[in-house]
């Protein structure tokens, strides 16, 4: 396991409890998809595109917000105001995934568990490093 690795382990150990159910809050992947949709005010016929411009203009809104926290940082007393601004964003950057998803037809929680199989199987391999999709 290299540097990078152990650290993104270390990290995600500290973050979670992989023995808790796959919940968050008590929500699932499918009830936070549905609740998503209801939520959902676009132009139906340019939903593709209206869903995947709003995914990365949040995304942006994101690595502004990082960015800017890299260059300005934070006193202390700004730093959790900060950290939740930027998980706003975040939940943002959710709510358009989950309704893109809705709208390919695809269940957003068979998304996130074919992700982590994925990823899973890429780090068994040593391949979780480097580029392109089919590695």
């Amino acid at each position: 396991m290299n540097k990078l690795e152990l650290e993104a382990k270390n990290w995600a150990m500290s973050k979670l409890d992989w023995n808790k159910e796959k919940y968050m809050y008590g929500i699932t992947a499918k009830a936070y998809q549905i609740a998503a949709c209801e939520t959902a005010i676009f132009p139906k016929e340019k939903a593709t595109e209206y869903l995947t411009l709003g995914l990365t203009g949040e995304a942006g809104e994101i690595a502004n917000k990082v960015k800017k926290f890299i260059r300005d940082g934070a006193p202390p007393d700004e730093y959790e105001a900060k950290k939740i601004e930027i998980g706003y964003e975040i939940g943002d950057v959710m709510w358009y995934c989950a309704v893109l998803a809705e709208e390919m037809g695809m269940d957003l929680g068979h998304i996130m568990e074919n992700n982590l199989q994925k990823l899973a199987d890429r780090k068994a391999r040593g391949t979780l490093s480097g580029s392109g999709d089919n590695r």
